[in-house]
């Protein structure tokens, strides 16, 4: 299916179905992590809504780095949490245009004219300083300018966004990620840097500690702070099984500690999860679809003796993110 509804926010995953019968503004850009220069980016799109303009994000799936193998294929958010994302931020349209070896190849021009202009009916364009589009990366601003009389639509440049002297880029955020500089993450995403997914079963460790876990998979084109324990919030979310509206809305936040990695004092080859303890509640979360979201890296993983070790290492780490909620 190549074109979606999920709340308000209309989703264009085909090119056949690339149309737009009311006239866009259009951000273009990859728009990995959404950070904040991404959201002022945004922010100019949707003030063009006073001109009768409905607003347009044309990102591109895969992104160029990793179809053409530039890139392990980790980015900051994934296909559905930029979905997610762009639908709470009220983005009305979101085309994920598909990187195929005949899309790659496209003439910069034929991109403006067919693209933007035929299907999209763009009468104003925004993208950051240092956009590339179409064959060999050579569409660009001056591009955009150059035909913009001619086509009838405008050209808005956003400048990167500085932040104590650095420059907000989703390569920093990623290096930062890496790290597990959490708190700095969120200062340049706009919000916590956070993992989804739905609840799987575990080896049941933690219910015979008494301290049970809900457990997540890592996706395989999600980029993962270092393995180690982190203080963190739940978001639970759930909706309407049955309805076409298909992103999940938020239940509950519940206060939590994660750890990431691959259990290493248990016996075996662990695959990388994300193993996490709410605190205060006790419903079933088998199957749900949570956010963890990572506010501060407290350890890294460490192999114990045996598992009462482990144990008593984890209250300790417990009382430590109740501490840090209380400060």
């Amino acid at each position: 299916m190549a074109v979606r509804i999920e709340e308000n926010m209309r989703i264009i995953t085909g090119f056949e179905e690339l149309s737009s019968e009311e006239k866009s503004a259009v951000a273009i850009g990859k728009f990995d992590g959404i950070h904040i220069g991404h959201q002022q980016l945004l922010s100019r799109v949707f003030a063009q809504r006073e001109q009768g303009l409905i607003s347009c994000v044309f990102t591109f799936d895969p992104a160029p780095e990793v179809f053409f193998g530039w890139s392990d294929g980790r980015e900051l958010t994934t296909r559905e949490e930029k979905r997610r994302i762009f639908a709470a931020l009220g983005v009305e349209v979101l085309v994920e245009f598909p990187m195929t070896k005949e899309s790659a190849g496209m003439l910069p021009e034929d991109f403006i004219r067919e693209i933007l202009c035929k299907r999209l009916h763009c009468a104003y364009v925004a993208a950051g300083s240092e956009l590339s589009f179409g064959r060999g990366g050579k569409g660009d601003e001056q591009l955009l300018r150059s035909l913009a009389p001619e086509l009838g639509y405008t050209v808005e440049t956003i400048d990167k966004v500085c932040m104590e002297g650095q420059e907000v880029s989703s390569s920093y955020i990623r290096s930062l990620v890496k790290e597990g500089r959490m708190e700095e993450c969120e200062c340049f995403l706009g919000r916590p840097y956070s993992i989804s997914g739905l609840v799987v079963h575990g080896n049941g460790l933690g219910n015979t500690m008494g301290i049970p876990t809900a457990n997540l998979p890592v996706p395989a084109d999600k980029l993962v702070p270092p393995n180690g324990v982190y203080f963190s919030e739940v978001k639970i979310l759930g909706g309407d099984s049955g309805s076409e509206k298909t992103i999940p809305i938020l239940e509950k936040k519940v206060q939590a500690i994660s750890n990431i990695g691959v259990k290493p004092t248990i016996p075996g080859e662990n695959p990388l999860g994300v193993e996490t303890t709410l605190f205060d509640y006790a419903g079933d979360l088998y199957a749900r679809e949570l956010e963890i979201t990572f506010l501060h890296h407290h350890r890294p993983e460490q192999r114990f003796a045996h598992v009462e070790a482990l144990k008593e290492q984890i209250a300790k780490d417990i009382e430590a993110c109740r501490d840090f909620y209380v400060r």
